[in-house]
């Protein structure tokens, strides 16, 4: 049978490896396997190499504003290939000192490329060898949700992975899905000279977040000249020559609409295909996710799963979170280290940002909070007309007795660097007051969480600058 683990893990991206880095600070002897390459999704084809491209296309869009202010640059089409090269030359870096380096220097932990698959809740077999362990860790991530659509199969189609490997920038580009991909990559490609169209199924782009960013964002993204199409029930597909053809019915009317290429951003599916789960009589979701819970067990004793797989915030840090979290269980029994998702921030990294923390108002309400709400307007922040990036708003819910901080939605500037102060307050159960009375650096655009606080007891248009 040959040797028997501590833990042995599924997979080997972030969520992997912050399970492993965790067991074996325990001192156990753990086993990862990978099936592709070592990193998984975030470092190969998704948190890094997107946020490269999407910082570079923002270079890009600043250059042409500095054009509206006085400061001549002279804007040239997009060098693809150096673009591209240093995409590649980010994701090498980073895998290698990340991972690589890391797998090199941790004691206690082996890797075995190939597919691992369970043949019973404790074994698992990779080519042809079996591998058994008290404690097994699902980590293997998620992939692109392919839609069954009418013609599709004519088009040449990319999804959030193939459509960061792209070695040539396209001319046109539909992007079927008005979620966080579709926002994030359709903005990129518009400010790289691609002209994008996103056609969204529901009432509004980005449904899943509060509809009052969710509005904002949208306005800012068609002024930029993206065109956004809701209520589009995507018909057929067709290609005609050299371009892919969307037939959709928007409301009475069916429209058409063509591309170079046709980008597929509907979601995410569990990368549990071949692995062998229903040997071990695992509960599934609906969707096919890992049912698991606050402490990340699986229904089966033995097995634990975290990341994309579990189908909860599909995002890099909650992943590590959950296989902290879940490792904690397995080796220091009664810790009661439970998974809190409302403590996690997330953010949506188109420009300007997206981010959130805690309830919602709704969410508020429904967990039985007498709620008030504050929104604000990012042009009320000094440093916004520093910058010229007035658009956008802060909203605040807190809880009407105590001014406990409930949670914390904005569309701003720097929005993922600024909810983290609101995560950090979030944590320690901070009041409104508490951070109304913060002194927060001036000029800056982490100053609106002040302001957006101060609102809920004065009329901040009167403050003047710097005022307490």
């Amino acid at each position: 049978m040959g040797t028997t683990y501590d833990l042995a893990i599924v997979g080997s991206g972030s969520t992997a490896f912050a399970a492993a880095l965790r067991a074996t600070s325990y001192g156990a002897r753990v086993l990862m396997f990978e099936k592709s390459v070592l990193g998984g999704t975030c470092i190969n084809w998704g948190c890094i190499p997107s946020k490269t491209l999407i910082h570079s296309a923002l270079f890009r869009h600043e250059a042409l504003m500095g054009n509206r202010i006085g400061l001549k640059n002279e804007i040239h089409a997009v060098d693809a290939e150096r673009l591209f090269k240093h995409r590649d030359s980010v994701v090498t870096k980073l895998r290698k000192e990340r991972y690589l380096d890391v797998l090199g220097t941790m004691k206690g932990l082996e890797l075995v490329k190939g597919t691992a698959r369970f043949t019973d809740a404790h074994t698992v077999e990779c080519d042809e060898r079996q591998y058994r362990s008290e404690r097994f860790l699902v980590a293997v991530g998620g992939d692109p949700r392919i839609p069954n659509l009418p013609g599709l199969e004519k088009c040449s189609y990319d999804t959030s992975r193939s459509s960061l490997l792209l070695k040539k920038l396209p001319v046109s580009l539909v992007v079927i899905g008005g979620g966080v991909i579709a926002v994030e990559l359709g903005q990129m490609y518009h400010r790289l000279g691609c002209r994008v169209t996103i056609l969204e199924h529901g009432p509004r782009s980005l449904p899943t977040i509060d509809h009052e960013l969710s509005g904002a964002l949208r306005e800012i993204l068609e002024k930029e000249g993206i065109e956004i199409v809701t209520g589009a029930n995507v018909c057929s597909l067709d290609k005609i020559g050299e371009l892919n053809v969307v037939y959709a019915a928007v409301g009475e009317i069916q429209r058409k609409f063509t591309c170079e290429k046709l980008l597929l951003a509907v979601g995410t599916v569990p990368a549990t295909s071949g692995i062998g789960l229903a040997t071990t009589g695992m509960a599934l979701d609906d969707k096919g996710f890992i049912v698991t819970d606050q402490y990340m067990r699986t229904s089966v004793d033995g097995i634990w799963a975290a990341g994309d797989v579990v189908g909860n915030m599909m995002i890099a840090t909650v992943g590590a979170r959950e296989a902290v979290v879940a490792v904690d269980d397995m080796f220091n029994k009664g810790c009661e280290c439970a998974m809190d998702y409302l403590v996690a921030p997330m953010a949506i990294f188109s420009d300007p940002e997206v981010a959130m923390v805690g309830h919602s108002e709704e969410s508020a309400r429904e967990a039985g909070f007498n709620c008030v709400v504050n929104s604000m307007p990012v042009s009320a922040i000094p440093k916004a007309h520093v910058t010229g990036m007035t658009d956008g708003v802060i909203k605040m819910i807190a809880d009407r007795e105590t001014g406990r901080l409930l949670g914390v939605h904005l569309v701003c500037h720097r929005g993922a660097d600024m909810i983290n102060e609101a995560a950090v307050a979030l944590h320690l159960r901070a009041t409104v007051t508490d951070i109304a009375t913060t002194m927060h650096v001036y000029p800056s655009i982490g100053e609106g969480l002040k302001l957006c606080a101060q609102g809920f007891s004065r009329d901040i248009s009167l403050l003047s600058c710097c005022a307490e």
